[in-house]
């Protein structure tokens, strides 16, 4: 498995990442445990949690995924041998995530109480990259990434960038994060906490995690330049579309047990024209005589800006497919048709 360095730091981390957000829901202890044994065995070394998981959320459930990574780690006595990320949610109606019932913030008192639980859950006294899971700000949509503009208004309670990067920093004097990371970002937000971190000596960004994918490329019209330019590498997630880009949902096909089938929760990628673009990448990797789902995966790793794709699946046999992406080459022929294709459909599921 190819190593690939973590923004400006002396970490290097697999370009395929084991995302963890069915452990605990999906996937029971046991099946989370042979996943991530699975992924060291093939060269992993990345594996990505949240205070929020598993996925949906839901105050009954919240923190067994780190629970789970927890007793694994403790049964393989392997620690140092993960780089873990996990993170903190950001602006939040939901009340469950902290003891006197707050709505979520990205606070000093907060962020302490969210990174002292999940590192008691982890079972570890650090984390190696600490995320803020998305923006403490009103943004135009999860992610900023819609197409179309929506005023954000400035919230009256809106916890300032320089302040937050404050409380990262205390963190990482402490020794409990090792590296900070953002998620579901905007390029000016992003700039904003390089500015802050330069002017005020305060920790730098290594990471953003956003969506990327066939279907979502937005990340290239802003966010990819500030990537290169300020090395900030992109861990995207969503690279398969929420499953779409595997081709187990096409013609409305829901097979047991899948995402879509139990909750109900992959509007964003069930937009107008989302459906056309979706069965020309299958279409496509059909022709090529590849994997849909390693098509999809192998492009998202293949960017220059990419540090590490995301990978996600409920079964061993799904994350075997998943892993053989690593071994495809995403070949100029290949690049050419799949830029034919974004010609033609662009972004449907920002």
């Amino acid at each position: 498995m190819e190593k690939r360095r973590l923004g400006r730091t002396d970490i290097m981390v697999s370009s395929l990442c084991l995302g963890t957000m069915t452990f605990g829901e999906q996937n029971t202890q046991a099946e989370g445990h042979a996943q991530m044994d699975l992924a060291v065995e093939r060269g992993i070394n990345l594996f990505d949690a949240a205070e929020l998981y598993p996925i949906p959320p839901k105050p009954e459930t919240q923190g067994r995924t780190e629970e789970i990574i927890g007793t694994w780690m403790k049964a393989r006595k392997n620690r140092s041998d993960i780089v873990l990320a996990t993170k903190a949610i950001g602006r939040s109606d939901n009340t469950w995530f902290r003891d006197d019932g707050s709505p979520g913030r990205l606070t000093r008192k907060q962020l302490e109480e969210a990174l002292d639980k999940s590192l008691r859950r982890l079972q570890t006294d650090y984390i190696d990259l600490y995320q803020l899971h998305w923006p403490d700000r009103h943004v135009s949509g999860f992610g900023s990434n819609l197409t179309r503009w929506k005023d954000p208004v400035p919230a009256e309670d809106e916890a300032p960038i320089a302040e937050t990067l404050e409380v990262l920093g205390d963190f990482v004097k402490a020794g409990k994060v090792r590296h900070i990371g953002l998620s579901n970002e905007s390029a000016w937000g992003t700039m904003t906490f390089l500015k802050e971190s330069e002017a005020n000596g305060l920790p730098r960004i290594a990471s953003l995690q956003n969506a990327y994918s066939l279907v979502n490329r937005t990340f290239e019209s802003g966010l990819a330049e500030v990537s290169r330019r300020e090395d900030v590498g992109l861990l995207a997630y969503s690279a398969l579309a929420q499953g779409y880009l595997t081709g187990k949902y096409r013609d409305g096909a829901l097979p047991k047990g899948a995402r879509k089938t139990l909750f109900e929760r992959l509007q964003r990628y069930e937009k107008p024209g989302a459906e056309t673009a979706i069965n020309a990448y299958l279409d496509l990797a059909a022709d090529l005589g590849v994997d849909p789902a390693q098509l999809a995966i192998a492009f998202a790793r293949s960017r220059s800006f990419t540090t590490s794709v995301i990978l996600g699946a409920t079964s061993l046999a799904q994350l075997e497919v998943d892993l053989g992406a690593a071994s495809l080459e995403i070949t100029e022929e290949i690049e050419a048709r799949i830029d034919h294709l974004h010609q033609l459909h662009g972004n449907p599921c920002p």
